[in-house]
């Protein structure tokens, strides 16, 4: 395999109950594809990406039915990189792929492809323990062959996080207050974008939306919008917006004209962390309340200040004393400087595109 030419990379997602996976496995291939690589992303449901991403998509980037059957195979064969995404189970045919490149190679023919395990975002200590280390087969078609285990995150000694080579030059150029004119918002009220579950807090922040300095609520559909309506009665006085879906680009612009945003999941809480605003994170909630340790240890790295903590807690229904910490601009202020100084440690950190293909040319 050779570092001179565009590799090929087969990047596989299947959507367990939300969009966060494919949210996040569709930046990494568009931004593979922007560097000039050749992106096959194979997917068990596209159809968040009609709104997602919608078409055209970029030059160099191809989505794919999940090849479960032998018709839905490439005819050229595995590429040179094989990512598979948060855990997901490649169909036996595509191992079956690998296996038989890997044999060829054995035969003069292309060097094996680099098989990656790309895991879910922590900042728990077993992240930096674990990032690269191999893991070897057992069973099935490719038995004997081997995957790495890669792991973003937010310290050098992990995989980074997601961030176009762009991001910077397209943030730098962002006019927050034409944004916020366009759509009647004037400067001095306080915005708020929601995305999230159904945090057991919302009808106590929808209370002090109302009475507190004036607001305004961005709501995004789905879950959130739902929650909210079964929270506030119809003649609330809080001015919403109720959002479509929406292009992951136009999501970024509203994270960037917000005074507070409250986000769910992976690929949103990297994004908020990058708009460098006060925010939130509602943690993807597990049943055995391991996500409460992977929320204190992302608190940890985040150095939030109490009040930032214990909204937190409240927002993910942990055990608290007291009640829902009130929002006032001197506390807004002090998470968007959290914010920003969390972001300038996590910027030093090289990108995991720009990490993951070190890696592949490590490998080949």
């Amino acid at each position: 395999m050779t570092a001179n030419r565009p590799l090929r990379w087969d990047i596989f997602c299947q959507v367990i109950d939300n969009f966060g996976d494919v949210g996040v496995c569709w930046r990494a291939a568009a931004e593979l594809a922007a560097r000039g690589e050749q992106v096959r992303l194979w997917l068990d449901d596209a159809s968040a990406l009609a709104w997602m991403a919608p078409a055209p998509h970029p030059a160099g980037l191809n989505v794919h039915a999940w090849p479960g059957q032998p018709a839905l195979l490439p005819a050229d064969g595995a590429g040179d990189v094989v990512i598979e995404a948060f855990g997901c189970t490649l169909p036996e045919p595509f191992l079956a792929l690998i296996a038989q490149r890997h044999a060829r190679q054995a035969l003069g023919g292309a060097q094996s492809p680099v098989w990656i395990n790309l895991e879910y975002l922590s900042a728990e200590a077993y992240v930096e323990r674990c990032h690269r280390l191999p893991s070897r087969l057992m069973s099935g078609p490719a038995a004997g062959l081997t995957r790495w285990f890669f792991y973003p995150g937010f310290t050098p000694r992990t995989g980074g996080l997601l961030r176009e080579a762009a991001f910077d030059q397209r943030q730098s150029a962002f006019d927050r207050e034409a944004w916020r004119t366009a759509r009647g918002i004037d400067s001095s009220t306080r915005l708020v974008s929601l995305f999230c579950y159904e945090p057991p807090a919302l009808p106590q922040l929808l209370a002090q939306l109302q009475s507190g300095d004036p607001s305004h609520l961005l709501v995004t559909p789905g879950r959130a919008t739902e929650a909210v309506r079964a929270a506030l009665p119809p003649s609330a006085p809080l001015p919403i917006t109720w959002l479509a879906p929406c292009a992951q680009p136009a999501f970024d612009e509203m994270l960037w004209a917000s005074d507070l945003n409250l986000v769910r999941g992976e690929d949103s809480l990297v994004r908020a962390l990058w708009a460098g605003e006060a925010f939130v994170w509602q943690i993807y909630p597990q049943h055995d309340n391991a996500h409460h340790a992977k929320l204190e240890a992302f608190l940890d790295w985040l150095e939030a200040p109490p009040s930032l903590r214990l909204f937190h807690h409240h927002w993910n229904g942990m055990p608290t004393h007291g009640s829902l910490p009130v929002l006032t601009a001197q506390m807004l202020a002090d998470w968007r400087d959290c914010a920003r100084s969390a972001r300038a440690r996590g910027w030093v950190v090289a990108d995991l595109i720009s990490q993951l293909q070190q890696f592949v040319a490590e490998k080949s």
